[in-house]
């Protein structure tokens, strides 16, 4: 086997989410930065967490509200 193409292992790796949880996992990186862990995540608190990413939650709301008011339209003219 080939010596040294293995990268450098952490044991004690310092985890840092953007909740602000902090814990240690084994890794080959000395720091992790994180946006959602296991205290923040919905699937483990159970609560609904909706993670927006470059505004499509607003987009997708957007075209709903425009949907609907579509809709009321064809309505008031039938």
């Amino acid at each position: 086997m080939k010596k040294n193409i293995h990268p450098k292992y952490y044991p004690k790796a310092k985890v840092h989410c953007a909740c602000g949880n902090t814990f240690e996992v084994g890794s080959t990186k000395e720091f992790i930065e994180t946006e959602i862990c296991y205290k923040c995540h919905p699937f483990y608190t159970g609560k609904e967490k909706i993670v927006d990413t470059a505004g499509r939650v607003e987009k997708f709301k957007q075209r709903l509200a425009k949907k609907a008011e579509i809709q009321e339209k064809r309505k008031k003219k039938k």
